[in-house]
C-alpha cells in the first residue's frame, strides 16, 4: 500500500503525518495546540483519573481529538507541544 503525497512549493515529494493520538498522561492542558490548530481537530476536557475527588481547587484538564478526520498534516500542534504528546502517522491511499 502506498501513502498519501503531495508536493511541495519546490517540487519535493512530501508524505504529511495526520495526528494519531494524545498522551493525556503527559499532556498539560496548557491549549498551545488548540490555538494553533487551524481546523477543528483538538478539544479541551477535564482529565479522567482514578483517584477520588479530594477537592483541591484545581481541575486538571487535557487535550482530546474531537475530529480526527479533520487533521491536514501540517503537525503545528506538535511544534509548540511543550511536552510532545502526539503520535503521527501517514495516511494510506484508497
Amino acid at each position: 500500500m502506498s501513502h498519501i503525497t503531495g508536493l511541495t512549493f519546490g517540487g519535493a515529494v512530501w508524505t504529511p503525518e495526520f495526528v494519531t493520538a494524545i498522551n493525556q498522561e503527559t499532556c498539560i492542558g496548557c491549549g498551545r495546540c488548540y490555538k494553533v490548530c487551524p481546523r477543528d481537530v483538538l478539544d479541551l476536557i477535564e482529565k479522567v483519573t482514578d483517584e477520588d475527588d479530594d477537592d483541591d481547587g484545581g481541575d486538571a484538564s487535557v487535550m482530546s481529538l474531537k475530529n480526527l478526520a479533520d487533521c491536514i498534516g501540517c503537525g503545528a500542534c506538535n511544534r509548540v507541544c511543550p511536552k510532545k504528546c502526539y503520535s503521527y502517522a501517514p495516511a494510506v491511499a484508497a
